[in-house]
């Protein structure tokens, strides 16, 4: 498994793949850090400028696009991508 990056940036989408990737791996600390912000109810733009490092006031669509995927990618670590890192993580 790839030791996660503490704040990294992200790319415009995150990966829909079945299995965990490798970028997966490298932003674990991310998705947890957007899920706690989802529990919170935290709004997205603050969320997009602070986690993402996207901009939403000059890259709106992008931001929010960057946002929804990588959210929507923390929450199916929660429902099937924690398997995979049980079993040693992405395939490299």
């Amino acid at each position: 498994m790839l030791k996660p990056l503490l704040d990294p940036d992200v790319a415009e989408t995150a990966p829909t793949s079945n299995v965990l990737t490798g970028y997966d791996e490298l932003r674990l600390l991310t998705y947890i850090r957007l899920l706690d912000a989802a529990g919170e109810n935290a709004d997205w733009r603050e969320v997009a400028r602070i986690v993402l490092h996207i901009d939403p006031a000059k890259e709106p669509e992008r931001a929010f696009r960057a946002w929804e995927t990588h959210l929507a990618r923390a929450r199916w670590m929660t429902t099937s991508g924690y398997k995979h890192l049980l079993a040693g993580g992405a395939p490299h």
